[in-house]
C-alpha cells in the first residue's frame, strides 16, 4: 500500500505538471485565435470526457504498442507499455482534455480589452500573457490544477492497460484496489479505496475553500 501511495503521487505529480504546461497555452491558442479545424480539434480534445476510459485505454495502448509508436521509440530504447512511464502517458491523456476545457472557459471569461489596453502601450503579446492574462486567470489555473491532480491520481483504466498494473512494480493505488479485489483481499481493497475517497474529498475541499476566499 505505501510503494503503491508513493508510486501514485509521483506519477500524478509529474503528469500533472505536463498536463497544465501543455493545457494552458492550447486553452489560450483556442481561446484567442481562429485558425482551420479549430471546431474539429475542439471536438477531438473533449472526446475523451465523452466515451468510457477503456477506450481511452485501448487507443493508447494501440499508439504505444511495438506496431505502431511504440515500436519506433523502442529503436531507441524507450519502452512505455508496462513501465512507469506509461503510467505518466496514461493520466496525461485522461487529465488533458479536463484541464483545457476549465481553462478554455477561464480564458474566455477574461475580458479581452485588458490585453488590448496591453499590447496599445507597447508590450508584447507574450509580456501581455504573462503580466495581464495569466495574473487574472490564477483563479481558473488553481482550479484546473486541483483536478487535474485529482484525475491523474483516480485513473485507472488507461492505466492498467498501458501500466499494466504489475505488482510493486506498476502499481498505483486504483491498481492496488483492483488487485486486492480480485485476490480476495477485501479489507486491503477497502483501505485502497478510503485513501483515494480521502485524496479526492481534500482536493475538492481544498477547491471549496479557496473559491469562497475568492468570492468573499
Amino acid at each position: 500500500m505505501i510503494e503503491a501511495f508513493k508510486l501514485t503521487i509521483y506519477t500524478a505529480a509529474i503528469s500533472s505538471v505536463l498536463v497544465m504546461l501543455v493545457a494552458i497555452p492550447t486553452a489560450y491558442s483556442l481561446s484567442r485565435y481562429s485558425f482551420p479545424l479549430k471546431t474539429l480539434i475542439k471536438s477531438i480534445l473533449d472526446l475523451p470526457m465523452a466515451f468510457p476510459e477503456i477506450v481511452l485505454g485501448l487507443a493508447l495502448l494501440m499508439l504505444f504498442g511495438n506496431n505502431l509508436l511504440g515500436g519506433f521509440l523502442e529503436r531507441f530504447g524507450i519502452q512505455i507499455v508496462f513501465t512507469v512511464t506509461g503510467i505518466i502517458i496514461a493520466q496525461f491523456f485522461v487529465a488533458f482534455p479536463f484541464a483545457v476545457r476549465i481553462l478554455y472557459s477561464t480564458f474566455n471569461y477574461i475580458d479581452t480589452r485588458y490585453e488590448f489596453v496591453s499590447r496599445s502601450l507597447g508590450y508584447s503579446e507574450f509580456e501581455t500573457f504573462r503580466s495581464v492574462t495569466l495574473p487574472l486567470s490564477k483563479d481558473g489555473i488553481f482550479a484546473s490544477g486541483v483536478v487535474t491532480i485529482a484525475r491523474c491520481i483516480g485513473t485507472f483504466v488507461a492505466v492498467l492497460f498501458l501500466g499494466g498494473g504489475t505488482f510493486m512494480k506498476t502499481e498505483t493505488l486504483p491498481i492496488t484496489l483492483y488487485l486486492n479485489l480480485s485476490f480476495g483481499n477485501v479489507d486491503m481493497a477497502i483501505s485502497a479505496g478510503i485513501v483515494l475517497v480521502i485524496i479526492a474529498f481534500v482536493a475538492i475541499a481544498v477547491l471549496e475553500k479557496y473559491g469562497k476566499e475568492k468570492a468573499l
